[in-house]
């Protein structure tokens, strides 16, 4: 069938999960146009150049402009998130028209997948062509959760649901990725596993004494202090971008980036410092390992990942890192481990096989699951 594949540009999560299932589609001899903003546009393109010169098939790919985050100090800064979208608006929305024309001049799609994405889910409604979700942000909206993941973030939780509920309102299906499972209140919706990238897959968990830091704001200059107290080696990942080489400073070592060194630190890791990312997170649980979420400001999605890790005893949620909170986490580094010695998790099998039951029944024109309205 011919998909037109939606991606949000805000986050390389979206995208490494995205690359996931495009390669099972493509596998499938589909017919794939794939629309992504932002950075992630370079990441899927070159991800069909491989593919393309693997097996002389990859999808398509087409830049749209899309809305972006500006964080300072470890949260999201809405002054000037607000006046770079409209700054970027000026100019995206007129490509943004171009590209639906040409897009629609000369790909038909049977359905539309949407990862979070609203070009491609307005050009489905426009259209009237299904739209299936895939992405891990439609937990906030489709779940019921206990009042103890938003004390405190009540007005928070309530602007996250009026933000999410509209992203790709009415689709067909919702595939919602998880490592926790809250009760489904909303139709049309299942709960599975991670999607985990093969280079995830093909790794094995090992035994190490680091701590692993994934940082991606760089103005975050309290946190070199933090982690030189706890006496762990820590190796630090985004701190420092300018790096080409190790730098070791008492016990930390400042690493430039590279996706093997990096899979290697994670999955021997003692335990992971980090955002409350998903996607990250969701790698850490898989291998086993305790983390340590420190949510961005300002987001919600985050702060519920941290609190749903800490409720599953894989780890801690630190809404402000300190030194004794990251102590409290040392030392309580086996029981996480023991704790996560229960989860199981085969692969992308469960996500895969279901999307493609849903994709057949939504190109068939069929009603789908617990076909009700929302």
């Amino acid at each position: 069938m011919k998909i037109l594949y939606g991606v949000t540009g805000e986050g390389m999560g979206h995208a490494v999960r995205s690359r996931v299932v495009l390669d099972h589609l493509t596998a499938q001899q589909h017919d794939i146009q794939v629309v992504v903003s932002g950075r992630a546009y370079d990441y899927l393109q070159a991800r069909a150049r491989e593919a393309v010169e693997r097996s002389g098939r990859g999808p398509a790919v087409k830049r749209i402009w899309g809305y972006s985050l500006v964080y300072e100090d470890n949260e999201v800064d809405n002054f000037r998130t607000l006046l770079a979208n409209v700054k970027g608006a000026v100019h995206g929305w007129p490509e943004n028209v171009r590209a639906y024309f040409d897009v629609a001049g000369r790909f038909a799609p049977d359905v539309v997948i949407s990862d979070f994405e609203s070009w491609s889910y307005l050009f489905a409604k426009n259209r009237g062509i299904p739209v299936v979700s895939v992405d891990n942000i439609q937990m906030v909206n489709r779940c019921t959760h206990a009042p103890e993941i938003f004390a405190g973030h009540e007005l928070d939780f309530r602007l996250a649901k009026a933000v999410v509920k509209p992203k790709v309102a009415g689709a067909f299906h919702y595939l919602v990725t998880t490592f926790f499972y809250p009760p489904v209140r909303k139709p049309r919706t299942t709960l599975h596993p991670p999607i985990l990238r093969p280079e995830i897959l093909a790794a094995r968990p090992g035994d190490g004494e680091h701590l692993l830091v994934y940082q991606t704001s760089t103005s975050n200059t309290s946190l070199p202090e933090i982690l030189a107290r706890c006496g762990r080696e820590c190796r630090v990942y985004g701190l420092r971008r300018d790096l080409e080489t190790d730098v070791v400073e008492g016990n930390l070592r400042y690493r430039p980036f590279s996706e093997d060194a990096f899979i290697d630190d994670l999955r021997t890791a003692k335990g992971v410092i980090a955002s409350g990312g998903f996607t990250l997170m969701g790698e850490a649980v898989y291998f086993r390992r305790p983390m340590l979420a420190v949510p961005l400001g300002k987001q919600f999605e985050q702060l519920m990942n941290a609190r749903y890790l800490e409720a599953e005893g894989y780890g801690l949620c630190a809404e402000e890192l300190t030194s004794e909170r990251l102590q409290a986490f040392v030392e309580r580094l086996p029981d996480f481990t023991a704790r996560l010695a229960h989860y199981h998790q085969d692969g992308n099998r469960a996500l895969l096989a279901r999307l493609d039951d849903v994709l057949a029944q939504a190109a068939g024109g069929g009603q789908g699951p617990d076909s009700v309205a929302d």
